[in-house]
C-alpha cells in the first residue's frame, strides 16, 4: 500500500489521490485502470459521445481527450521531477486545451488508440524510475508534488471523470 507524506501533493489533489489505487504499485494501478477505462468507453452508446449535459460542458469525447492531454502533462512533470530538474513547472488551462483539441472530429477508436499509446508510454516511464526518483519532490502548479503522487493522481483524475460521466451523461 502506498502511503503519502503531507508534502507529496497539494490539498486540491487529495480527491484524486483518494480515488487512485494505492493498494497496487503505480505501474499495476495504471495497467489495471487502462483496462477499466477502455472497456468503459467502448460501452458508451455512440449517440452519447458528442452529448453535453448542459451548455458549455464537455462531451464524452472531450473528456477522453482531456484525460489523454492531462496524462501527458502529468507524465512530463514526473519525468522532469524524477530527473531532478528543479525548475518550477507551470499549470495548464484545461478548458483552453479542450477548445483546441477538436475531439468531436475524432472517432472513438482513434481516441482510444491514442489513450493506449499514452498509457503505455506512462507505464514505461514509471518502470524506469528508481525508488529514490519516485519519492523525489518538485514544484508544479505552485505546489510540492512527488513523482509517485503524480502516478496516483493520474489514476484518480481518470476515476473522477468516469464518475462524472456515469452521473451526468449516461
Amino acid at each position: 500500500m502506498i502511503e503519502f507524506n503531507k508534502n507529496e501533493f497539494a490539498p486540491y489533489y487529495a480527491n484524486y489521490v483518494e480515488k487512485g489505487n494505492t493498494n497496487l504499485s503505480i505501474i499495476d494501478g495504471l495497467l489495471q485502470q487502462y483496462q477499466v477505462v477502455t472497456e468503459f468507453f467502448k460501452l458508451i452508446p455512440s449517440d452519447k459521445l458528442n452529448y453535453r449535459y448542459s451548455e458549455g460542458k464537455w462531451t464524452v469525447k472531450d473528456i477522453i481527450l482531456h484525460l489523454i492531454d492531462a496524462e501527458r502533462i502529468f507524465a512530463y512533470r514526473a519525468l522532469r521531477i524524477a530527473r531532478n530538474d528543479i525548475t518550477e513547472l507551470p499549470g495548464f488551462e484545461e478548458n483552453d486545451y479542450v477548445i483546441e483539441a477538436n475531439a468531436s472530429e475524432r472517432s472513438l477508436s482513434s481516441l482510444l488508440e491514442e489513450y493506449k499509446m499514452v498509457r503505455n508510454s506512462t507505464v514505461c516511464l514509471y518502470k524506469s524510475f528508481t525508488s529514490d526518483q519516485l519519492e523525489r519532490l518538485g514544484v508544479a502548479s505552485g505546489s510540492s508534488v512527488s513523482v509517485r503522487a503524480i502516478g496516483v493522481i493520474i489514476q484518480g483524475h481518470e476515476k473522477h471523470h468516469l464518475e462524472i460521466i456515469k452521473e451526468r451523461y449516461l
